[in-house]
């Protein structure tokens, strides 16, 4: 009996044994990824920090001379007026994007919650500027409103609104405007898609109760559409927030931050800072404390989630 105890315990014994390699070996599947993130995200991260302590002016940076200052490159250009009017175009910059994104992307939504022929076929065409090159969307933009063989001219000329070539690019109210269209029409189609998913969860038993109540089509709209929307709203805001706020590629290529500082946001000071004056510890600076208002916000936005789901 104590023999065939042994004999049937033994296969347990290996199996135990067995267990951990199966366990560690979970992790080599995800380990290209973690390696990924940490190569292209992390280490640029840690190294924008610790280079931002430093006072790097590229001659220094390039002999190794480079000397740390500490804290000494925030209190500076806390100090610098540019980064304050910096910060004042982007939050402008973002906070109109993130509204006719918004607006734009919920018009969609409704249009598209509806059944007719060819309804995949046309958001298939509509998502197609979100999947396009930042680079490729600039540059039609730029062409669009080109003062001198723009479409946008060349149409208000043809219909008697303009009788002259307007410049849109090269004034500051009109630039401003230009880069926030071309920004909200590229992100449009991506709050369109979660606005969508959020559409296609309300159940449709509350609209037809509110019809047998008497609720109009805009009294729906007010009391259940955009209630019952509200989360889905909030990780619309917050994301494109976080991608608008970082937002640099559109607006170099159009306007390069001109005319003046009209449109010079954070990563185009930052850039100014790091690569045309050459100053690779105060660039670092901006960039690091331009991370401050999106963690800020991801954090509320993570609380007043759990609060949600306590409730």
């Amino acid at each position: 009996m104590s023999t065939t105890v042994r004999a049937a315990s033994a296969p347990a014994k290996a199996t135990t044994r067995r267990r951990p390699r199966r366990h560690w070996s979970r992790y080599a599947y995800i380990a290209p990824a973690v390696v990924f993130v940490a190569a292209t995200t992390l280490y640029p991260l840690y190294y924008n920090i610790s280079l931002s302590l430093y006072d790097a002016p590229i001659q220094k940076f390039l002999a190794g001379t480079i000397e740390f200052v500490g804290l000494a490159n925030y209190a500076e250009e806390l100090r610098n007026p540019e980064l304050w009017a910096g910060l004042r175009v982007s939050l402008i910059y973002t906070i109109a994007t993130i509204a006719l994104m918004y607006v734009i992307g919920l018009a969609l939504a409704v249009f598209f919650n509806r059944k007719f022929v060819g309804r995949n076929a046309v958001r298939a065409a509509i998502f197609l500027p979100y999947i396009l090159p930042s680079v490729v969307a600039a540059n039609v933009w730029r062409w669009i409103l080109d003062g001198s063989y723009g479409l946008v001219n060349h149409a208000l000329m043809s219909v008697g609104i303009i009788d002259a070539p307007v410049f849109w690019l090269g004034q500051g109210n009109s630039a401003l405007v230009a880069v926030v269209l071309a920004t909200a029409w590229t992100m449009a189609p991506f709050a369109m898609l979660l606005l969508l998913a959020g559409l296609q969860n309300i159940p449709k038993g509350l609209y037809e109760a509110a019809s047998l109540d008497g609720a109009g089509p805009v009294t729906r709209f007010r009391r259940i559409t955009l209630p019952l929307l509200r989360p889905v709203s909030l990780v619309v805001a917050l994301l494109g927030f976080i991608y608008t706020f970082r937002t640099f590629d559109t607006i170099f290529i159009m306007t390069k931050g001109g005319p003046g500082d009209a449109t010079t946001v954070l990563p185009i000071l930052a850039y100014n800072e790091a690569f045309v004056n050459f100053e690779l510890g105060s660039g670092a600076t901006i960039n690091t404390l331009m991370l401050v208002i999106p963690t800020v916000l991801a954090l509320f936005y993570f609380r007043a989630t759990r609060k949600e789901d306590a409730l």
